[in-house]
């Protein structure tokens, strides 16, 4: 299995974009999972045009509720809690918030009397569709959040495994924004990152900042500059050439791509003769021959 990852720091650049196409490409001639690990927001079932997601499973984490008859109000479970989710108030048994409990159990084995009892809440779901088009099929899967909960990482973690269940050769995953620990987590085992921005100052900003998340991980790291044409990209590449990124690619700012979102189909499926089809093709065509050095090697 090869791991590749569009990523980019800011969110709305067009990462789900770039990642959703370069995946309809990718699978007319390889067995393709995309994962969509923007679980907050994920978006590449709408990009794809598909009504509904398929096979869902919840995301169960762990959940601690207190036995009263054995608890002592000595406020251990408290004191462990790292994301305030166990209160101890002056009088009465500990109040638990299920919505900030990661899961972590720590409160669980630091209990001394043994009165942390395990129970669970679904913090998200996750799902594997497929997507069946002219000329090809992928499978993507989505995690996805439930609202109101705070903790990204566990969905991730699950999306991502069931990805990898399903893989046979490639698998394209499509991050969130950001630069967090759940960022991390998807990157990881990647062989190949593209990092998608724009030519503003806070995609300049974004760009950076997972460029340095993507150069401490030691992972080879291409740059997409999206919507180019919007505003110089002098700056862009001053900080390309300091992290040492070996390719970048651009994505020229059309309506061509609004068009394709009001559609809901793929451009490089909807108008491949664009000029942002086209320079989504190029992007193909290196990564293709960056495959074909991976399987020889």
């Amino acid at each position: 299995m090869i791991q590749l990852t569009v990523t980019g720091g800011k969110g709305g650049t067009g990462k789900s974009f770039v990642a959703v196409n370069l995946a309809i490409l990718l699978a007319r001639k390889h067995h393709v999972v995309l994962a969509d690990l923007d679980v907050e927001a994920p978006d590449d079932h709408i990009l794809l045009g598909l009504d509904k997601l398929e096979n869902e499973e919840p995301v169960k984490v762990f959940l601690p509720f207190i036995n009263t008859s054995k608890c002592t109000r000595c406020g251990v479970c408290a004191k462990v809690c790292d994301t305030g989710a166990i209160l101890m108030p002056p009088r009465g048994f500990p109040v638990i918030f299920p919505r900030l409990c990661s899961g972590c159990t720590a409160c669980y084995y630091a209990c001394p009397y043994d009165a942390i009892l395990p129970g669970y809440h679904v913090m998200g779901y996750s799902y594997v569709t497929r997507y069946g088009f002219d000329g090809g099929e992928l499978v993507l899967v989505t995690g996805m959040l439930r609202e109101g909960e705070e903790h990204t990482p566990p969905v991730v973690v699950r999306a991502k495994k069931r990805a990898v269940e399903a893989t046979r050769e490639i698998l394209l995953v499509d991050t969130g924004a950001g630069t967090g620990n759940q960022i991390s987590i998807a990157l990881k085992d990647s062989r190949l990152v593209i990092a998608v921005t724009e030519p503003t100052p806070l995609g300049l900003h974004d760009l950076e900042s997972i460029l340095k998340v993507t150069r401490d991980m030691g992972i080879e790291t291409w740059v997409v500059i999206n919507r180019h044409g919007l505003g110089p990209i002098d700056k862009h590449v001053e900080v390309m050439e300091k992290y040492g990124v070996s390719k970048y690619y651009t994505i020229p700012f059309h309506r061509d791509a609004v068009e394709s979102y009001v559609a809901g189909k793929p451009i490089v499926l909807y108008k491949p003769g664009s000029p942002v089809a086209e320079s989504i093709l190029r992007i193909y065509s290196e990564l293709e021959e960056w495959l074909s050095g991976v399987y020889k090697g």
